[in-house]
């Protein structure tokens, strides 16, 4: 968030910025207006802070809901058993719109070993869009990354996160 909002305004070019990592609430009103979709809603009570903050722009914010497929503790997301509830209830909200789904599959060597949770978020989304939530549409899936972003797409991702796999790996400062 901090990358972001320090660097955005320096880019003159007209682009679209979505948001992709963990997002606390509490810093929602730093981003409202600056991305037009975020990857990372993952509990109601996120999804009705970007609600608000949204609402006090006058526009609507495209959002995805991440999944930890996975269970692991160490990363964001709701549950498989969880998502469907919490598409209803984003989808309430007058300021968002749920345009899909996005996972992070836990780190494998083999990138053939993530293809079961992509496949899985695909199934998802297919349920999700088969209950046909007014407002609801799974037109994007967010996953895969610069190591396994091939088996995503071939599980039928339409957004992939291939920043180190263009300008190497990050260092933290």
């Amino acid at each position: 968030m901090q990358e972001l909002t320090a660097k955005a305004p320096q880019v003159t070019a007209p682009v679209e910025w979505h948001f992709i990592g963990h997002l606390q609430s509490n810093k929602v009103r730093q981003i409202a207006g600056l991305v037009t979709m975020i990857h990372s809603v993952d509990r109601l009570s996120l999804a009705r802070e970007i609600d608000r903050q949204w609402g006090r722009i006058g526009r609507c914010c495209d959002v995805l809901i991440e999944l930890n497929l996975a269970g692991e503790e160490t990363k964001s997301g709701t549950t498989a058993a969880e998502a469907i509830a919490l598409v209803r209830e984003a989808a309430e909200l007058p300021h968002l719109r749920v345009r899909g789904l996005m996972t992070m599959p836990p780190f494998f060597d083999d990138p053939e070993a993530a293809r079961p949770y992509f496949r899985q978020l695909r199934q998802l989304a297919g349920e999700i869009e088969r209950l046909a939530i007014p407002g609801v549409t799974m037109a994007e899936l967010s996953m895969g990354m610069s190591g396994d972003f091939a088996a995503a797409v071939e599980e039928g991702a339409t957004l992939v996160r291939v920043g180190s796999a263009i300008f190497g790996e990050r260092v933290y400062r």
